[in-house]
């Protein structure tokens, strides 16, 4: 079992937030300890948006349970109907993610029954904007998230995992079963390399320099995964298709399996050498065999046209029309890499360090 960095900060959160409840002298400060569990966040970004959201979430609910409290009591039912209150005052402010803590607001100040009402409540607000606040300093300070590396390792597992299965495909060795079971699971996969990209994404910089590096670099990114999304499509349309590949021309399925063998090899080397393991020259050689292979496959297609059934040329159209936007995706994400590389010489270096993205 791996220890994640998001695990670990939130137990750092909950230390530091117990910490400086004991150091302030607030009475119950498992009350900050929930308090940073619930904003512990995935980026520094979005904790920095949780806490001004989880400001005014609070800042809602403490202020309708000393309102509850001073005219209505502290009955369940007066308990219930605060708590509703809340809901739509946050819900009517877009502010619906601090609902739960909200709510744990409104229950730790409307529980009591000191006579010294308004310190309690006070307090008991104080100690949970202290878990807020817990929470932000450790996303800020520990383990700042690494979503590049995060993202490129998504990116470049999935790819590898699709390629393995094409490559078996192509030699007609793939379980029908087995692959039907990945492809769903490269599926999710591809929902999670989204999200990734939506954190690194929101990731900011503050130099004007960088920040056109990362704009860059996120168009270049959202080629690789448009590249990748597209090869999984092309597999999927292969493995349903199988049978009919096989009732073709010799001549035009060896053609096929070339063909996708030369995108996926190209594919793998326009990887590569975005993190600088192979020279730019070498890819290059390849892309002229390419775009030959790519106008032979489309003759060769048209010649057997007529001798296809109407059925069978309606079946596999579409596996042909996605090697060919297979290749046009490669061949404008090698364009965006050599771009890349000679526009950023001086700081093209990588944040991606190792393949650990747990």
């Amino acid at each position: 079992m791996k220890l994640g960095a998001r695990m670990i900060k939130t137990g750092l959160a909950i230390t530091m937030a117990i910490y400086l409840a004991m150091l302030f002298n607030l009475n119950t400060p498992v009350f900050a300890a929930i308090a940073a569990t619930f904003a512990i966040q995935p980026s520094i970004y979005r904790s920095y948006q949780t806490i001004i959201e989880q400001i005014q979430g609070n800042i809602i609910g403490a202020f309708f349970a000393i309102v509850g409290v001073l005219l209505l009591g502290n009955s369940p039912f007066v308990i219930g109907f605060v708590v509703v209150i809340v809901i739509a005052v946050n819900l009517k402010i877009k502010v619906e993610k601090t609902i739960p803590l909200a709510i744990v607001t409104v229950i730790v100040i409307m529980e009591s029954h000191t006579p010294n009402f308004i310190s309690f409540a006070l307090g008991r607000f104080l100690l949970i904007m202290l878990g807020v606040v817990s929470a932000f300093l450790v996303n800020l300070i520990f383990m700042p998230p690494k979503h590049e590396t995060k993202l490129y390792y998504s990116i470049s597992n999935l790819t590898d995992d699709i390629i393995k299965w094409m490559r078996m495909i192509n030699h007609h060795a793939s379980d029908y079963s087995a692959i039907k079971d990945d492809i769903g699971t490269m599926k999710e996969n591809s929902i999670k390399m989204d999200q990734l990209y939506l954190l690194y994404k929101e990731d900011r910089t503050y130099l004007k320099h960088n920040q056109f590096t990362k704009g860059r670099k996120l168009v270049l990114y959202r080629q690789m995964i448009h590249t990748t999304k597209k090869l999984l499509e092309l597999l999927r349309n292969l493995h349903r298709h199988e049978n009919e590949l096989l009732c073709m021309p010799d001549e035009l399925r060896g053609l096929i399996t070339e063909q996708v063998e030369c995108l996926t090899n190209y594919h793998e080397q326009i990887l590569l050498k975005y993190t600088g393991k192979i020279r730019a020259q070498h890819s290059s050689v390849m892309l002229d065999g390419l775009c030959e292979n790519k106008n032979s496959l489309m003759s060769s297609f048209m010649n057997y046209y007529n001798e296809l059934e109407n059925d069978q040329w309606m079946q596999l159209f579409p596996v042909f029309a996605l090697i060919i936007d297979y290749s046009d995706q490669l061949e404008h994400l090698n364009r965006l890499v050599e771009s890349f590389k000679n526009h950023h010489a001086d700081d093209n270096e990588l944040t991606i360090k190792e393949e650990n993205i747990h």
